[in-house]
């Protein structure tokens, strides 16, 4: 079985959140968000490493 990676962008990580996007971006110049990776020139956050920050975290 194959196993897809899902990414996410700044606007679905706000809505997850409930908080603005510029937030998301304050959060990661931070350091408070997993670094998120570049596809394609957009950047994307996995959802696996926003999970597991979660479970870190206990958001």
């Amino acid at each position: 079985m194959a196993h897809h990676t899902q990414y996410l962008t700044d606007r679905t990580l706000a809505a997850r959140y409930e908080v603005a996007r510029s937030t998301i971006w304050r959060w990661l110049k931070e350091g408070q968000l997993p670094k998120p990776i570049k596809l394609a020139g957009s950047t994307r956050w996995r959802l696996s490493d926003l999970e597991k920050w979660e479970q870190e975290a206990q958001v």
